[in-house]
C-alpha cells in the first residue's frame, strides 16, 4: 500500500470509532477492495486494527475513537515502517508522507522508525529464477538493522566454500524474490543472498552504520559494478516503440534508449554473451531487428533453424 494512503486511513480511523471498507473507499476515492486491502495490509504489518463482523460492525482502532498515532506500541512501529518504507520509492509524496508519520510519533520511537522505513530496498528487475519462497531469516535481520547491532552468520558463497562471518547490517534488498544483506565489512560494503545464510546471530556489539547511508543508492552501485562485469557484448536493436517496457523488464539497466522516431526505437542491449541477447530475443520474431553485431545475428539465426527443425512442417509431417 502506498504511505501517503497509509496515513490516510490511520487518521479516518483514529477520528472515527469505525469505519467500513465501503466508506473508506469512498474517501480515499479507491475500490472497496483495494481499501479492504489496505485494513488487512495494516492488520498483518502489527498495527491494532481489527474488523468487527455484525450490523453496525466495520473496522476500528484498538482503543476506540480516542486512540492516536502516539498509542502505537514499538513492535508496531517497526512493522508499520518495514512495511510502509519500501513505498517511499515510488514518489516524492510518499516520501512525505511518511517523514508525516513519524513526526506524529512519540520522539523516542523516531529513530527506530526511520531505520525500518529504510532498511529495504525492493529492486523488480530479476537476474534469474525466483526462489518458491521468502528465506525465514529476512525478518530477523531486518530487526537486526533496525537494531544497528552487528551479526555474526555462516555463509556458503557461489564456489560452495562455508564460512564465519562479523558483519554489520545496512539492510536489506528485494530483488524480484531474490533476498540479499547488504552489510559493512573490512573491505567495504559486500552483498549476500539471504538464502545461503546457513547461521545466523546477533551480537551485542553495536553496528558501523554511516551517518549518511543510502540503501537505494548503495544497491545501485553494487548492481552497477555486478552487471557491468556480466555484460560484455552489447547489441543494436530495433524494436517498437511501444514495446520498450518489455525490453526494459527483459534487460534492466542495460537497456539504453538512443533515439526514437516514427513509432521505432534504435536501442542498445547488453548482455554476458551473444547466445544470452540471441535468446531474449527470439521470441520477438519479426518485431525486432538487430542491426548489430554479427555474432547476435548468427545465434539468431541459428536459434531459428532450431526450431524449424523441431517445430516446422517438415518435422510436423514426420511425426504423422
Amino acid at each position: 500500500m502506498r504511505a501517503d494512503r497509509l496515513i490516510q486511513v490511520l487518521m479516518i480511523l483514529q477520528s472515527r470509532p469505525r469505519v467500513t471498507a465501503a466508506e473508506l473507499a469512498t474517501k480515499l476515492e479507491v475500490s472497496v477492495a483495494t481499501a479492504r486491502r489496505d485494513l488487512e495490509a495494516l492488520s498483518t504489518a502489527g498495527v491494532p486494527v481489527y474488523p468487527q463482523p455484525g450490523r453496525g460492525g466495520g473496522w476500528s482502532l484498538l482503543g476506540g475513537a480516542r486512540t492516536d498515532l502516539s498509542g502505537l506500541t514499538e513492535p508496531e512501529v517497526r512493522a508499520l515502517f518495514l512495511r510502509a518504507g519500501p513505498a517511499t520509492s515510488a514518489s516524492s509524496e510518499a516520501r512525505a508522507a511518511l517523514r508525516k508519520l513519524v513526526r506524529a510519533l512519540p520522539a523516542t520511537f523516531r529513530e527506530e522508525a526511520e531505520a525500518a522505513a529504510s532498511a529495504t530496498v525492493v529492486d523488480a528487475n530479476r537476474w534469474g529464477a525466483t526462489p518458491p519462497e521468502r528465506p525465514g531469516l529476512v525478518d530477523a535481520l531486518q530487526r537486526a538493522v533496525v537494531a544497528r547491532r552487528r551479526v555474526r552468520l555462516r555463509y556458503t558463497g557461489a564456489t560452495g566454500r562455508t564460512s564465519d562471518r562479523r558483519l554489520d547490517p545496512w539492510g536489506l534488498v528485494d530483488k524480484h524474490g531474490v533476498w540479499y544483506l547488504v552489510a559493512g565489512t573490512d573491505r567495504g560494503p559486500r552483498t549476500y543472498r539471504v538464502d545461503r545464510i546457513d547461521g545466523f546471530e546477533v551480537t551485542d556489539a553495536p553496528a558501523t552504520v554511516p551517518a549518511d547511508l543510502d540503501l537505494g543508492r548503495v544497491w545501485s552501485e553494487i548492481v552497477g559494478e555486478v552487471e557491468d562485469l556480466r555484460s560484455t557484448t552489447w547489441a543494436t536493436v530495433l524494436a517498437p516503440e511501444r514495446d520498450l517496457h518489455v525490453l526494459r523488464s527483459q534487460f534492466g539497466r542495460h537497456c539504453r534508449v538512443d533515439e526514437v522516431e516514427g513509432g521505432r526505437a534504435r536501442v542498445r542491449l547488453g548482455a554476458s554473451c551473444p547466445l544470452d541477447i540471441a535468446r531474449h530475443l527470439a521470441g520477438w520474431g519479426g518485431a525486432v531487428e538487430v542491426v548489430e553485431p554479427d555474432s547476435v545475428r548468427a545465434e539468431l539465426a541459428r536459434l531459428g533453424e532450431e526450431l524449424v527443425s523441431r517445430y516446422g512442417p517438415t518435422a510436423a509431417s514426420g511425426r504423422a
